[in-house]
């Protein structure tokens, strides 16, 4: 078998599209690869987002935690690596070596059921899985309440340039199950938009999202030849990546009994009181 010397290797996965995630080795990004390239998914959303240092980040659906790792190292945020299907145990291994185990916190939780304070969170991201549960046209009402007021949710993955009813020949045989909820922009930004929840600030398209997925896989994932054929006979009529970025408003109202979190308990609103008896009220 032929071994690439290192000034191949070192070009792997580099890309003036992404700069930041260009300083990463590619092995560690390709062995701790869910799908897509998060961490490539994570700095275009970070180009529109409002990340300052210091700030609590909640990456949901954060997979292996590259994502998380990216954007604590980048932006000198904290971020809660949250997630469904790789657990916490093994996430925190991944955090260790990284050097960020005092800036990224693994948990495992359902999106759904999520165990974080009201208003907790700055800003919530989420890279290529939101379209699993975010179709739901209740669930940004329960998102919503983990980030303060005016803070921003962002979203970033895979998803489709325009609605269709009837799905493309060239695209039947990869069109399974796991592609039935990929959405457009616009379809995201009407979804999130008559909530009046949130102000889209962005709802846009990768310029040559296609080729950048092309790119990815052909390091990544070379031996996917159906998804590869396909995407190539696309040329990007129909997929793509999509992402958005919404404000919660300031005075949106949260209605807790259409939130799918079923063992989520409401306590009585919280009234402040005197701690100590010398104290004034």
């Amino acid at each position: 078998m032929n071994q690439l010397d290192n000034s191949d290797r070192d070009q792997r996965l580099v890309s003036d599209q992404f700069p930041r995630s260009s300083a990463y080795h590619p092995d560690w990004v390709m062995a701790n690869a869910m799908g897509s390239n998060s961490m490539w998914l994570a700095e275009w959303l970070s180009t529109v987002m409002e990340l300052q240092p210091g700030m609590r980040v909640l990456d949901l659906g954060c997979g292996r935690a590259v994502s998380s790792v990216f954007l604590a190292r980048e932006f000198d945020v904290q971020v809660w690596a949250t997630d469904l299907w790789i657990s916490a145990s093994e996430n925190i291994q991944r955090i260790r070596d990284a050097g960020c185990l005092d800036r990224v916190f693994p948990l495992h939780a359902d999106a759904r059921s999520l165990p974080f304070a009201a208003g907790f969170f700055d800003a919530i991201i989420v890279i290529d899985s939101f379209s699993y549960y975010g179709t739901d046209d209740l669930y940004l009402n329960y998102l919503a309440n983990f980030v303060k007021p005016g803070g921003q949710i962002g979203i970033a993955g895979a998803g489709i340039m325009r609605e269709f009813e009837v799905v493309p020949d060239h695209l039947r045989e990869m069109w399974t199950e796991d592609f039935w909820c990929l959405h457009s922009a616009d379809w995201w930004r009407r979804h999130w938009a008559r909530t009046q929840i949130v102000d889209v600030e962005v709802a846009d398209t990768m310029e040559d999202g296609w080729k950048t997925w092309i790119a990815w896989h052909e390091t990544a994932h070379p031996d996917n030849n159906l998804e590869l054929d396909t995407l190539k006979a696309d040329r990007g009529e129909n997929l793509g990546y999509i992402r958005m970025v919404g404000r919660r408003r300031k005075e949106a109202a949260l209605v807790d009994y259409c939130w799918p979190d079923n063992l989520r308990f409401f306590p009585p609103e919280y009234a402040q009181h005197p701690l100590l008896r010398n104290e004034s009220a």
